[in-house]
């Protein structure tokens, strides 16, 4: 894996996590999302099997869709408009309410040592309860003042996070992992600065940049 490269001494203060795929394993939503597809899609006279699902979620993140799941259901239904509209509220009808967060082993214990290395930690998180719950609310400032220049951007989407964040003068980490593992850069205006693939290795490349 690559890590980004201090040039020389610190200036970065903050780390923003995007919850989802770094901080959250997502493992067990987008297990009950491709289910809930492939049902819904059953229910249409539509059969689809767990490669047929994987396919469509490959292609939608090739694609760099904004939304995967639309993308998705499409591509199964074959852009069907009638359908498409009707397993699209099937499958926020099954999956509106649910609650799937995982946290993914060793990130807590890495949140406390930021934490106690003076680094501000912010969560990109709309539902802050989940937080809560899992016992790590605390950790992240709900606000911060700390500039773009001086913070560094952990997420696993180059479109939703990594580009962004890069465009408004952030360093960047790619945290690859669950349904957006295979995302590659098209640009270097996509490309992040560091790519890791567990918490061993998001820890080193924080350092790197923090040192």
């Amino acid at each position: 894996m690559s890590y980004p490269m201090s040039p020389g001494k610190s200036t970065y203060r903050a780390v923003i996590f995007d919850i989802g795929g770094a901080v959250d394993l997502e493992f067990a939503w987008e297990m009950a999302l491709d289910g809930a597809i492939a049902s819904a899609c059953g229910m249409e006279g539509i059969r689809v099997d767990p490669a047929m699902v994987e396919e469509a979620s490959e292609q939608a993140v090739a694609a760099f869709a904004p939304d995967v799941t639309l993308h998705m259901i499409e591509t199964l239904c074959g852009g069907e408009p009638a359908t498409v509209a009707r397993v699209t509220r099937r499958v926020e009808a099954m999956t509106g309410q649910l609650d799937a967060f995982q946290l993914r082993p060793g990130i807590e214990d890495l949140l406390n040592r930021l934490k106690a290395r003076g680094l501000v930690l912010e969560a990109r998180e709309p539902r802050w309860e989940r937080l809560e719950r899992a016992g790590i609310a605390e950790l992240f400032t709900c606000d911060h003042d700390v500039p773009p220049a001086e913070c560094i951007l952990v997420g696993d989407r180059i479109d939703a996070d990594i580009t962004p964040a890069k465009a408004a003068g952030m360093r960047t980490i790619q945290f690859r992992s669950g349904r957006w593992r295979r995302q590659r850069p098209r640009s270097a205006a996509e490309t992040p600065d560091g790519v890791v693939t567990d918490v061993a290795e998001l820890e080193a490349a924080i350092t790197a940049l923090v040192t």
